[in-house]
C-alpha cells in the first residue's frame, strides 16, 4: 500500500487512489444523508446532481481539481443551511481538499 504525497498519484492494495476512495465515500455518505432527510428545499435538486456528478468524476479516476472545487461550492450553496447535513458537507469538502489546491494560470 502506497500513501499519497501532495499531488502525486499513488494506488493501495485494490488499486484505487485511496484520496478518489475517500471521496467516493464520502459522497455516498451525502447522498444517502439528503435522500434520507425529509424536509424539501428549493436547491434539492442542484445538490443531488452535482453529488452525482463528483460520483461519477470519481469513478473515473482521479478528478480535476477546478472541477471538484466548483461542485463543492455548488453542493455547500444548497445545502449551507441545512444543519442537518453540515457534517456530510464537511465529509465532502475535506475528501475534495485531499487533491490540493489548483494549478493557478499565469496572464
Amino acid at each position: 500500500m502506497l500513501r499519497s504525497v501532495g499531488q502525486r498519484r499513488v494506488r493501495t492494495g485494490s488499486g484505487e487512489d485511496p484520496r478518489v476512495a475517500e471521496l467516493r465515500a464520502a459522497v455516498s455518505r451525502l447522498r444517502r444523508e439528503l435522500a434520507g432527510h425529509p424536509v424539501e428545499f428549493a436547491d434539492r435538486g442542484i445538490a443531488e446532481d452535482e453529488l452525482a456528478a463528483l460520483d461519477a468524476m470519481a469513478a473515473g479516476g482521479v478528478p480535476e481539481v477546478r472541477r471538484l472545487r466548483r461542485s463543492l461550492l455548488l453542493i455547500a450553496g444548497s445545502i449551507g443551511s441545512v444543519s442537518a447535513l453540515s457534517n456530510g458537507l464537511t465529509s465532502v469538502r475535506r475528501a475534495v481538499e485531499l487533491f490540493g489546491e489548483p494549478p493557478h494560470e499565469l496572464r
